[in-house]
């Protein structure tokens, strides 16, 4: 893709007065520089070979001189490195917040290609790199470009034809750079995609070891990583190998600059063209051209690293959300909770097949309807339709008669609840998690909340309680208990609409049983949407829909649809008979 400039250097605009002293402040400390080997000319010229009975004096005057150089130049460097470096990590800062908002924004069919691993890398080693190449690249090129000019402009005075040769061999390093900088560019690509694979490889790994343990697969797992770390490992090495012909063809072309001023300069001294304190003020100048050449080739790194950094940043900043407001989009108020599919017909990706077909269904307010049918059916992608987690292919959905892609996204999803099997829970206290539901509620409502969720006795037998720290996605506790604070978490929220996701399919029977007075004490008053597979928690629905490959099969309570001896019968006598 085209590099963005103006987006790249935007990022300084809020910082621009610190940017702007330190880019002055090392303006002045490379001016600074560039004076020393003109005052060693003077001493070895004009002073020693002048009158000697002064001669000890001045060079006190100008070692004083060169101690307050010296002075203003370590003041200035310590100023460039430590606010240059704080330019960098708030501009880092500020690219990590931007990022972090930008992927709260996408959707989940985003989400659903991508690794968390390899997004945390784009969240951290890109932005870290990208920081420096912000801090260092201005100053470092302002500041050696200064050097090189500097320096040019100095010796083209003191023997033009030496000066001139030398030059030459700039051309050579410009045209290995730019064919260099091409190959390490792919190089430093590659190694951040591989990087992000082993991050991807170490989070999924890591995120699933208790299943890793439970099986025994550690060295599965060891050999899953392995792979993605030898191909990080092969990339370096490719990486470096380039490096190695870059920096060594840059080194032999910096030693014959030398080599040259060494044969010529002594050539002209003894044909009277040059004397020895022009040459000795010539090498030390010859000096100050070699680093900077030697240090804007070792840029040439960050600079790649940088960049990269900054185009993975920008793949993700130039996606667009799949779901977001349309214009003028509506606020809920007063949600009464009836819901209706009119022709709905939803698939994944345009090249994926349909999961349902022309669906249509209608859920009155405060009716408790349940879903049922094969895996795969396409309950819970039914049920994600209407908080708009992803949006129909054709037809629509609506929420009290209005079409939920002219709501606004925040206000649908408010006034939606869903308790699904597989709870998340966040690290931190039984309390915060709880506040997620609402987080402007108080303790005294987040208490209720729980009482109603019955797990107000359970938190209190915890040994801090409320403030009990529950671990990384609630390890702590029992799969019924995480299931009761994701219950509290909703009666919080206070939805119109609740979708229950198969809550109660992984507890054991003393668990589900108090789980389900929960969710029966949650349900009281709101349309409710219960995604079932044991069938028998969900007898006394109001109505019972069997969704099929084909669509809906058929509806009705639980006795007219045993009595139809349809698809319902059917399941429900194979749970049976698995139960007996």
């Amino acid at each position: 893709m085209n590099f963005p400039i103006k987006k790249f250097f935007s990022y300084y605009k809020p910082y621009k007065g610190l940017f702007l002293s330190v880019l002055v402040c090392a303006l002045i400390v490379s001016a600074l520089t560039l004076v020393f080997p003109l005052l060693v000319r003077y001493i070895t010229k004009d002073v020693l070979e002048g009158d000697l009975s002064h001669a000890l004096t001045e060079v006190y005057w100008i070692g004083g001189l060169m101690l307050v150089i010296v002075a203003i130049q370590n003041i200035g460097n310590f100023f460039v490195d430590y606010k240059g470096h704080e330019l960098g990590a708030r501009m880092e800062s500020d690219l990590r917040s931007e990022l972090f908002i930008h992927m709260q924004k996408l959707s989940f069919s985003f989400y659903d290609k991508e690794k968390t691993g390899q997004l945390m890398s784009r969240l951290t080693n890109d932005l870290l790199l990208l920081s420096e190449l912000y801090h260092h690249g201005p100053e470092d090129y302002i500041k050696y470009l200064v050097r090189l000019v500097g320096a040019f402009i100095i010796l083209i005075f003191i023997n033009a034809p030496l000066t001139i040769a030398v030059f030459c061999f700039l051309p050579i390093l410009g045209a290995f750079g730019l064919y260099f900088n091409k190959i390490l560019n792919k190089a430093y690509l590659r190694n951040k995609q591989r990087v992000a694979d082993v991050n991807g490889q170490a989070e999924d790994s890591l995120s699933g070891i208790r299943v890793v343990k439970s099986f025994a697969n550690e060295q599965v797992e060891v050999k899953k990583f392995n792979v993605e770390n030898n191909r990080f490992l092969e990339s370096r090495k490719k990486t470096y190998k380039a490096e190695a012909y870059f920096y060594n063809c840059f080194e032999t072309i910096i030693q014959l600059i030398t080599i040259t001023v060494v044969i010529f300069g002594s050539a002209s001294i003894v044909g009277n063209k040059l004397d020895l304190a022009d040459l000795i003020t010539f090498l030390l100048y010859i000096g100050y051209l070699i680093e900077p050449i030697q240090k804007l080739t070792h840029m040439s790194t960050q600079f790649q690293e940088g960049v990269t950094g900054f185009q993975r940043f920008m793949e993700i900043m130039n996606l667009n959300p799949a779901i977001k407001n349309r214009t003028k989009a509506i606020n809920l108020s007063e949600v009464k909770g009836e819901i209706e599919f009119k022709r709905v017909s939803f698939r994944y990706e345009e090249h994926l097949q349909n999961i349902f077909v022309n669906l249509s269904l209608r859920v009155k307010p405060g009716e408790y309807i349940a879903l049922v049918g094969p895996s795969g059916a396409g309950k819970t992608t039914l049920c994600s339709l209407i908080p708009r987690f992803y949006d129909v292919s054709a037809g629509e959905v609506l929420i009290d008669g209005i079409n939920v892609r002219d709501i606004e996204l925040q206000s649908l999803r408010k006034a939606i609840g869903i308790v699904q099997q597989d709870v998340y829970l966040f690290a931190g206290t039984v309390m915060d998690n709880i506040r997620y539901g609402d987080p402007t509620a108080s303790e005294k409502e987040i208490i209720a909340a729980a009482k109603n969720a019955n797990a107000h006795d359970f938190i209190m037998a915890l040994p801090n309680g409320y403030q009990s720290e529950i671990g990384q996605r609630g390890v702590r506790l029992s799969g019924g208990q995480k299931q009761r604070l994701s219950i509290a978490r909703v009666f919080l929220k206070n939805p119109s609409i609740l979708i229950l996701d198969e809550a109660t399919s992984a507890l054991d029977n003393e668990s589900e049983s108090i789980v389900k007075q929960s969710l029966e004490a949650l349900a009281k008053g709101r349309t409710t949407i219960v995604i079932a597979h044991r069938l028998s928690t969900i007898q006394n629905a109001g109505r019972i829909i069997v969704l099929t490959e084909d669509g809906i099969s058929e509806q009705g309570t639980h006795d007219t649809l045993l009595a139809n001896d349809g698809p319902y019968a059917n399941l429900y006598s194979k749970q049976f008979e698995l139960q007996v």
